[in-house]
């Protein structure tokens, strides 16, 4: 009898249970967060006709990363990963559960959700040293890149369904019904949680110890030049690309006259292009693990966005958008692939965390495209905050791979 045929690594990892919990949990998280993400700035905006109050309530989601990121690395090497997340999935589901009472009793206001959005941005600091670690444990060494790609596509999947399901569910049924529908999922989160099999070495928490563990993962970063360029194109990324869209929906409204529905679809639009990317990504056994890649997709994405207010019509912009998927495609599966593959074993957690803490820089970029947005309108503020990401990026080219 000949050989069988090698297992294709996407089969042996819907094969195993433990993996799949693991996904399922960050798709649900994910999804729901760009709903509350969405739906908090749609009813922000209403209320306050500020895009500079937008960018204030998503500063506030986003702080926790930046003060506890690498925090939340140590953390994780030493307690219970799976109990972690279980516990930021019931403080999530009961803060989108009070946003829901709130809202049926008509006394919501936006201090609601920028405190909201505090405890769910802390929940979210631990998501990549936490579950993004675990998912490379259940797939293991072989399949591990597929694992992370297949996460990635995901992670972009819910970034596109996310602002579509907000914007429906906003428009229909109203904003007490998503917070609705966001906590079910989070409990439905817990749950898979709660029967996963997860073996951790015993460890304890001392800070003097999480002290020097954060040092250490900042001595791991500076003697390898690959994890210099994920730090760089990260905060990149975070600074001057993602923040815009927190001003899509002034965007969307004061250019276009756009619905809560059509804003969705306009904040839909570029993790649709970094969906089909992923799609194609996967089906050629996922992304080369070229630093240069990562460096490149984040570039690309900045001129998407450099060029985006000068398209005319809703669609050319949500095309536009689409595009620049692209190159947000590449830079999310390598930001967390490089990491776990290159890395020493022993410092991936807080590697990973010190990733989150530049994800957390996010804060800057969100705050400044808010005051700029206020000053010079948002068709003016996002080629503005564009091209100083590009240039950062030029200059991690220039000064870090080009030098190795």
């Amino acid at each position: 009898m000949g050989q069988q045929p090698p297992q294709h690594p996407l089969r042996r990892l819907f094969a195993n249970p433990a993996f799949l919990r693991l996904w399922a949990v960050g798709g649900l998280a994910n999804a729901m967060r760009w709903v509350d993400i969405l739906v908090g700035a749609v009813f922000t905006f209403e209320v306050t006709r500020s895009a500079l109050a937008v960018a204030l309530v998503a500063l506030v989601r986003a702080l926790p990363m930046l003060f506890a990121g690498a925090l939340a690395g140590a953390v994780a090497e030493v307690l219970d990963r799976r109990r972690l997340l279980m516990a930021g999935q019931a403080l999530t589901a009961a803060g989108a559960f009070i946003i829901m009472a709130l809202a049926l009793a008509g006394r919501l206001e936006v201090w609601h959700l920028g405190a909201n959005g505090l405890l769910a941005g802390l929940v979210w600091t631990g998501e990549m040293a936490s579950r993004r670690r675990m998912v490379t444990e259940a797939a293991g060494e072989r399949d591990v890149v597929q694992a992370v790609a297949l996460d990635s596509l995901t992670t972009n999947t819910t970034r596109m369904a996310g602002p579509l399901i907000g914007g429906l569910v906003y428009e229909t049924l109203g904003l007490a019904a998503a917070y609705a529908l966001a906590g079910s999922c989070y409990l439905l989160a817990l749950l898979l949680l709660a029967g996963l099999r997860h073996s951790q070495p015993p460890g304890r928490l001392h800070v003097r110890k999480v002290a020097a563990d954060i040092a250490d993962a900042i001595r791991v970063v500076r003697r390898m030049p690959v994890l210099q360029v994920v730090i760089l194109v990260t905060i990149a990324m975070n600074v001057f690309g993602f923040c815009v869209t927190t001003v899509l929906p002034a965007l969307g409204s004061a250019a276009y006259g756009a619905t809560p529905l059509q804003v969705g679809l306009l904040t839909a639009a570029e993790p649709a292009g970094a969906l089909l990317t992923g799609l194609f990504l996967a089906s050629r056994r996922g992304v080369p693990l070229l630093p240069g890649l990562m460096v490149a997709g984040g570039g690309f994405t900045m001129l998407c966005l450099v060029l985006l207010p000068l398209m005319p019509t809703l669609w050319l912009a949500a095309g536009m958008l689409m595009l620049g998927g692209i190159g947000t495609a590449l830079f999310s599966a390598l930001q967390t692939a490089l990491p776990v593959t290159r890395a020493p074993p022993e410092a991936r957690s807080r590697v990973l965390g010190l990733v989150t803490t530049c994800i957390g820089m996010g804060p800057a970029g969100v705050l400044a495209i808010g005051v700029l947005a206020d000053a010079i309108g948002p068709g003016r503020a996002i080629p503005i905050m564009a091209a100083c990401g590009g240039a950062l990026l030029l200059a991690t080219w220039l000064t870090v791979l080009r030098r190795h």
